[in-house]
């Protein structure tokens, strides 16, 4: 591109001027078209934000660079490719994943790897296709869980509620648990005694336990060995500091859609070289702390 200079005019500045404007470094009533000193003090302030030497002209560089700073997330479709894509929305997808619990290394504005893997994990957590393209749905997905992110950091900490402390949770939520053999199944009917021993009016309770039908109101939670092509959120126990954060979003996409269920694939049978009825007793109660912490 020709490089933009002081006394220029024309459609080139009044698009970097809109820029700028944008992202506060310079006044809407300063948007003239014509590259004035305002102008050029709203670019070297733009060039010492980013780490470019300062300039006092719009070259090929610094043009990149607010281009990169004004996008916001959504405004593309992002996805891995090579050169990598990079900017301001690409930022915002990693804040947005880190704090909803799926850590895509570090927030560099950069779509590498780390983040397209990040990426799918949601996807396969909301149930959306798998594919690590942030387009349309996924973006709808993300803002639908704004609350849950915004002016958030990537969490990093185990958010236990406590037993004790979830009485209240266990009785106002109905959830049915179940799993498909006996080691599943084992946790399920784990959590639900302990759900039970702690607050004997739970509503959270394995499957076996039931005299009726679960209701339409009743979340169906799913323990599972292994994921197969599922078309409901899948939560994937890892990282048991992510675990709540990752349920939350689940259940809030489950409970726009039907059936109300998600599923919960747990890593295998063996936890730290325990045995089946010590990993079973560990995954239930991890599972139900943080259950009780997403609900």
């Amino acid at each position: 591109m020709n490089s933009i200079r002081k006394g220029d005019s024309g459609a080139a500045v009044e698009d970097v001027q809109e820029r700028l404007a944008k992202l506060g470094l310079l006044a809407e009533a300063g948007v003239s078209g014509t590259f004035d000193d305002a102008t050029l003090a709203a670019v070297q302030k733009l060039c010492e934000q980013t780490g470019l030497p300062v300039s006092d002209e719009v070259d090929s560089k610094v043009w990149a660079r607010l281009v990169d700073a004004t996008y916001h997330m959504g405004d593309r479709t992002l996805y891995l490719r090579m050169p990598y894509l990079h900017g301001n929305d690409v930022l915002e997808l990693q804040q947005a994943l880190g704090a909803l619990g799926f850590a895509s290394g570090d927030e560099d504005a950069i779509f590498g790897a780390l983040t397209e893997n990040a990426l799918r994990k949601f996807q396969v957590n909301l149930g959306l296709p798998s594919d690590g393209i942030a387009g349309a749905f996924t973006f709808k997905a993300l803002y639908n869980l704004e609350h849950s992110w915004a002016g958030k950091e990537s969490l990093h900490e185990q958010l236990n509620l406590g037993f004790a402390r979830a009485a209240d949770v266990l009785e106002a939520n109905a959830l049915c648990l179940y799993g498909t053999d006996d080691f599943t199944r084992s946790v399920a009917h784990r959590m639900s005694n302990l759900a039970l021993a702690t607050n004997p009016a739970s509503r959270i309770v394995s499957a076996d336990a039931l005299s009726v039908a679960p209701g339409e109101d009743m979340l169906l939670v799913e323990i599972a060995l292994a994921s197969q092509d599922d078309a409901v959120p899948v939560v994937e126990y890892a990282e048991e500091d992510m675990l709540a954060r990752r349920l939350s979003g689940a259940i809030q996409a489950a409970r726009a859609a039907k059936p109300l269920r998600i599923k919960v694939v747990l890593p295998g049978k063996t936890w730290m070289d325990a045995g089946e009825d010590r990993t079973a007793q560990h995954f239930a109660i991890t599972l139900l702390d943080a259950l009780c912490s997403a609900l």
